[in-house]
């Protein structure tokens, strides 16, 4: 079954270059498709502190979809693993999700840190971050992924 999925907005400002790290200190902005939706649509969001971002990796050429197991980042040192239990860009979908902190909410702009995303990024989605729908019980991973991510938050300041 095909879906159709249509942008809620764009990312405006932030990073130019999908760079793999030091994403923590990226400030940028949603701005709402103003043709769809008005002030409205964000009315509430800034009693949050968090918001959950669902965007397109729209840059991915369909040829660099991977639908088997790479080994993360091309590093032979890691697991063969496949494309569902890691979060590289060239999912079959190509969706991203990332938790990013709200800095403020003006009209139809909302301004986030921490979403790496790429300026012009299609977004599909926004959700408020809720405790409830937040893991319950022990969150386990395996080793190699602490070491992908020890650099991705930080800040290159």
């Amino acid at each position: 079954m095909d879906f159709v999925i249509q942008a809620v907005g764009h990312v405006h400002g932030g990073r130019a270059d999908p760079i793999d790290d030091d994403w923590g200190a990226s400030r940028s902005t949603i701005e709402l498709n103003s043709n769809i939706f008005t002030p409205e649509a964000l009315a509430g969001l800034d009693a949050f502190s968090h918001v959950e971002i669902i965007f397109v990796f729209d840059k991915v050429a369909p040829d660099k979809i991977e639908k088997g197991s790479r080994h993360p980042r091309g590093r032979q040192d890691w697991p063969l693993t496949g494309i569902f239990a890691q979060r590289g860009k060239n999912r079959p979908n190509r969706l991203g999700v990332t938790v990013c902190k709200i800095l403020s909410v003006e009209g139809t702009s909302l301004h986030v840190e921490g979403l790496d995303a790429i300026s012009g990024t299609p977004v599909v989605d926004i959700k408020p971050v809720m405790r409830e729908f937040l893991p319950r019980g022990e969150v386990r991973q395996p080793e190699w992924v602490g070491e992908l991510m020890a650099a991705y938050w930080q800040s290159s300041d």
